[in-house]
This record gives C-alpha cells, structure tokens and sequence, in this order.
C-alpha cells in the first residue's frame, strides 16, 4: 500500500482546518489491504464537518469492513484551499483511513444527500484523476457509484455515476462487493466494463444509466427504457425489513476536530407515514420499521461507554411517534450513572433555563425532526432533566388551511400545547421551522407564519421573561415521488416578496428572530431536483466554471446555474416553475420507490381540493405501495398511536384552526384578589 501521507503533511500548514484530513479518530477502521479484496471509498461530497457524522456512510463502513472480501475507507470532499494545493502539487483525492489515492480503489461511492452537492461530486472524480464522464472511463478505471435520498432522481448525475444503489444500502453493499469481486479476480480483462456494469444492474435495486436509453419528444422526456431485455424497465428500491437485525454502527466515528452534530447518535426507526405531501424522506422510506426499544437502550449504552459523549440524538424523521418514547427518553437521560461523564449536571447549554439547572449525571437527549402533536408534558419532563439543547417544532405552513393542503395535520392547539409543554418544562426559546412557496400559498397563509410566532412567544412568556422564538423560513422545492412532483415551484423574486411579508407580519416584535434560506439556491435546487438526464451538461458546465461547494451560501452562485443552463440550449422556466401535466413523462419515473404513480396523483387532487389524510398506521390502508409491493407491514411495537395528537386518534380535525378558550368568572374584590383586579 502507498500513502500519500508524505506528500500531503507539508500542505496542511497552508491551509485552514488542517485537522479535517488526518484522520485517527476513535472509532477508526483499520482496514486490509491486498488484491482478494473489493475496496470501497465511501465519499461524502462535502466538508468533513458535514459528512463525518452521516449515519449512512458510518454504517455501511462498518459493514464493509466486517467482510472477509471487502474494505472500506471514507473521503471527504476538500475545501478550495487544500483543493487549490493538491492541483499545484499533483496530489489526488485521498482517504482520510491511510491516505490511499482514491484511484487506488476499485469503488468510489458517493453518499447523495442534497442536490447542491452535484457539482463536488463531479470535482471529486476529477481530484481522483478518473474520466468525469463514465462513457470515457477504462477498464482500469474506479467504478463510480452513488446513493442516498437524492439518489432517488439519478438522471441528472447519470453521465457521470456508473451505479446507483436506489434505497437501503445495508444488503445491497454485499452483492455489489461479491459481483465486483469476481470480476476483479477475472483480472478485468480489456472490454469487460460493460459487463460488470450489465452484472449489477441485474443487482436488485441497483441502476446502471448506460444500461438504459433515453428518448425525448422535442422539450419533453418520452421515456427511459432497457437497451437489454434482461435489464429491468422499473428499477426497485432495497428496503431492509428488520432493523434490529442492522445494529450499525457500533463503533461511531468520534472527531477530533469539530463537526456539525458532535453528539452520539442512535436510530431508532426508518420510515414515516404521516403522508406531509412536500415530504420525500417520508414517502420514500415507507414502511415504518422501528428498532426494538432494548436495542435503543443496548446501543445507547455502549455507545455512551465507548465514545465519552454526554448528549444523544435518537434519530428518525419522527422521533417523539416512537412507541414508548417518554419511557425511552427517560431510560437515556439516566444513563449518565452507567458510563457518561456528568458535564451534562448544570451545564448551560443553549437552552437552559436559568435557576432550573439538570440533574448532575443526566444524559442530554436530543429529539429531531419532533412532531408537533407528539410532543408532551411527559416527554418535555423528560428531556428537561438534563441539559436542554436545541428544541425545534416544525409546522410548515402558517395556516389551518394550507397544513391540509400538504397533508401537515397539526391544529393550532396542537402548536400551543407543544410550546406550552415545552416552556413549562423550563425552556426559554424554540426554533419553528415553516416553508413558503407551497400550493396554493396566499398571502394571508404566509402572514400567519408570524401570528403563530408571536402566539408562541406570548405563551412563553407566562412562564419566563426571555421568552423567545426564532422563525426558520425556506422557500419550498418540490421532489420526486412526492404528490407535490407536479407542481411548479416559486420563483426567487416571489419566494423573496414572501419573506419580505413575514418580516413585515412581525413588526418590530424583538421576540421573534427570523432566518431565511436564500430563494435564488432553491431555484439551483429545483433544476437539479427534477432535472433530466440533459440537466447533467449544465451540472458540469456550472462545476467547470469553479462553482464548488454550492450549498454552501458564500459560494453560491445563481447568475451561474443561469448562465449554465442557457449555454447548455436548456430553459430553466420550464425545468423549475412550471406546472406537469398528469400524463408527462417524468425522469424519476424507472425509479420505484415503491410509491404508487396514481395514489401520488391522486393525493395531489387531494391536496387541490384541501382534503387531508390520517397517518395509515392507525386508519385503513390507502394503498400507497409501499407494504404491498414489499411484502411488508408498518413495524412498531404499540397498536395505537404513541402520543395522541390530531392524526388517526378521533380528533375533530374539522376545527384545527380553532383554539379552545376557557373564560375564568371574574373575582369579586375581597375575595382573594385587589379591589380593581379584572379577570
């Protein structure tokens, strides 16, 4: 094995974070090397701080690793800085494990997790010294291979990608590891690309674009179809149908320098079928598949022991709908006696409510992505016995009207009682997350986003003088295998006017802080969304130009994307804000997600008319697909819903703009209260 070590240490002191490229974390593989195994370089295309703490590509390192025949190292993207001195020194990409050049590997699999990241995706073949374009690859060549939600949609990346893996990749990894394999000890002898190309696209869930062609009447897509007959026309996703049989990763990656979400963290289900409409983690990780709750327990446990962290986030796309969650919650808390340090014991963390400090030797739990209606008094205590971090609420939409449209069913009361919940327990300020730009968004729903807001605060402040809120705002892109897949998005200046409205809703209420996604990146966001495989020259026109790490806002560059997609003869009108009909063609449709095409469509009529839907766990099944096509049911551990709330438990949904008021008899004086004290 050759490392570039040697070569790379005297850059480090030229650039920032050196701390980034080196490695040696606890919790580090220490990978075989030799030509009787498959080796990966598993590759997040952003910043280290940003990809380190990715749970897919922690998990399937792990996994690779355990394999006889198969090794694993990660790559992350490089910032321009050391990007700019690999180019002058002649250094490609490299693993952060041994400092391999990634041309060394024999797989270069890229983790998908926003569109903005195509381009550093495209910089990353290239930094490997490997063709960008995989029709010039060789056989000698890596092969390039990606996945993750955006993965979803892989056309406008398929130019450049050799395989997709579409779904979960726990059981797919291996058939790629062995099929790869046995062309790798068949000395990949000179033609033989397209041959292991056409061996993993027979790979369930696998997607290999040079094995399929794409035709195109006049601007629109006429369809996607198999050059081969034993290549399949619908490419399925891989679902792994027990989780508890996946207890990854058991030996969490702890940084030595700082990243994004430093803090252990534990799965503890995949899946949502609440059915939000703008929602496509939602819809494409149906079914519900939650992790036994003493599995949770185990693997918090020696997680705690093994890593030193105080604070765990039990993760999911719903967390507090876990079944048995406010037990769950308080079994972690106390978990600080069995091997956690107790820096979490009166620790001032960005939410602490001053004088109600936590309990010494307590565990700080961290929630995300709650559920509004989920969130209890019960769950709230819990939480607050240790340190209280960050507390965000996420109900989308400001009005009772436009929550049906997107299926987001939480009530006002629903909001309160939350919020409630959460400042009796000793919290003093909460993030609420909302988008705009969505169907049939009118002006007095943008408006109410502010109401909500200052209601928010104004509950707050009975318990607290520093009561207060901070509104996160973004401009909304529809996805693919969505009931929203249809609907032509926002574009930036009305996006931008509707952000303008909401600060102007909230005045000069010094109570509520208000932050905003720039609208000009969700438009960049929308033309790689919903792209075709076309898009893909302005991806690379847009990468060529130097416009790296677009997510990013100090390097993002809409007059680019612009420039790219006129150079490449494509409209951006009629990529991004325009309306499809319900018979077009849409590249994403080979791609099964396990979605029902009509049950989308008829969920966006739905949508049109107002008509909500109660999450299927606890009503009749709407035959979406996802349990029917796979053969497997929703799996969680309650029959009835965990935590209340407005779906499928008999809430009167008919009346979720309406906030219950109870008016007090007014007290005569002399008789507790002051003469003059009106109620």
């Amino acid at each position: 094995m050759t490392t570039l070590w040697p070569r790379l240490e005297p850059l480090l002191p030229r650039v920032s974070k050196p701390a980034r490229y080196i490695g040696c974390e606890d919790g580090m593989q220490r990978p075989a090397v030799g030509p009787h195994l498959t080796s990966w370089l598993l590759t997040y295309p952003d910043t280290y701080e940003i990809g380190l703490p990715n749970q897919g590509l922690q998990i399937l390192y792990e996994l690779l690793n355990e394999r006889p025949d198969a090794s694993a190292e990660r790559a992350y993207a490089p910032w321009i800085d050391l990007e700019a001195e690999m180019r002058a020194a002649g250094l490609p990409l490299f693993s952060v494990d041994t400092h391999r050049a990634a041309g060394d590997f024999d797989i270069i699999a890229f983790n998908l997790s926003a569109e903005l990241v195509y381009t550093n995706v495209l910089n990353c073949i290239d930094l490997a010294g490997v063709a960008v374009r995989s029709a010039q690859r060789s056989d000698d060549d890596p092969l390039i291979g990606a996945g993750g939600h955006c993965a979803y949609n892989p056309e406008p990346l398929a130019d450049f990608v050799d395989f997709f893996v579409i779904g979960d990749g726990e059981e797919v990894v291996s058939e790629i590891t062995e099929a790869v394999g046995t062309w790798k000890r068949s000395g990949k002898r000179s033609g033989t690309r397209t041959t292991i190309l056409r061996d993993l696209a027979g790979i369930e869930g696998v997607y290999v674009p040079a094995m399929y062609e794409v035709a195109y009447d006049g601007p629109a897509l006429a369809g996607v179809t198999p050059r081969y007959p034993d290549v399949p026309a619908l490419v399925a996703k891989r679902t792994v149908a027990d989780l508890a049989e996946w207890p990854y990763p058991r030996q969490q990656l702890v940084p030595v320098t700082e990243v994004v979400h430093d803090r252990l963290s534990v799965e503890v289900f995949r899946g949502c079928t609440r059915g939000c409409r703008f929602c496509q983690a939602g819809m494409i990780t149906r079914p519900v598949r939650e992790r036994p709750a003493a599995q949770v327990r185990e693997m918090v446990t020696a997680g705690l022991e093994r890593s030193g962290y105080d604070e765990v986030s039990l993760m999911s796309l719903s967390t507090a709908d876990y079944s048995g969650i406010a037990e769950l919650v308080r079994d972690t808390v106390s978990a600080g006696g069995a091997g956690g340090n107790d820096t979490a014991g009166g620790a001032s963390g960005n939410n602490t409510a001053g004088g109600a400090g936590a309990d010494s030797n307590r565990i700080s739990v961290s929630l995300p992505s709650m559920r509004v209606d989920a969130f209890t008094v019960d769950v709230a205590a819990q939480v607050s016995r240790a340190r209280r971090t960050g507390l965000t609420f996420a109900p989308e939409a400001g009005s009772w009207r436009l929550r049906q449209i997107i299926n987001k069913l939480i009530t006002e009361e629903d909001l309160y009682g939350a919020v409630r919940s959460a400042y009796s327990q000793g919290w003093h300020r909460m993030k609420l997350y909302f988008l705009t730009g969505l169907p049939s968004e009118m002006d007095p729903d943008t408006e109410a986003i502010a109401h909500l807001a200052d209601a928010c605060t104004r509950i707050g402040q009975e318990y607290t003088k520093r009561a207060s809120v901070t509104v996160s705002l973004g401009g909304f892109v529809p996805k693919p295998h969505t009931p929203f897949q249809w609907f032509g998005q926002n574009p930036p200046d009305e996006l931008a006017r509707k952000v303008r409205l909401v600060r102007s809703a909230l005045g000069r209420n010094r109570r509520v802080q208000l932050k905003w996604h720039d609208p000009a990146a969700s438009t960049a966001e929308g033309i790689a969304s919903r792209g075709d495989r076309r898009v893909g020259a302005a991806i690379e026109y847009v990468w060529r130009k130097g416009g790296t790490f677009q997510e990013w806002s100090e390097r993002f560059d809409l007059g680019l994307w612009e420039e790219a997609m006129a150079a490449c003869g494509l409209e951006l009108d009629w990529y991004v804000h325009r309306h499809r009909g319900e018979h077009e063609v849409l590249p994403w449709d080979h791609i099964g997600a396990g979605l029902h095409r009509d049950f989308l469509w008829h969920d966006w009529q739905d949508a049109l008319a107002g008509h909500g839907l109660p999450d299927c766990r606890w009503t009749p099944c709407y035959d979406c697909g996802a349990c029917t096509e796979y053969g497997i049911e929703h799996m969680v551990a309650s029959p009835v819903a965990p935590n209340g709330g407005s779906q499928g438990t008999g809430q009167d949904l008919a009346t979720g703009h309406l906030v219950p008021v109870e008016l007090r008899p007014r007290q005569l004086a002399g008789a507790g209260a002051p003469s003059g004290a009106g109620a």
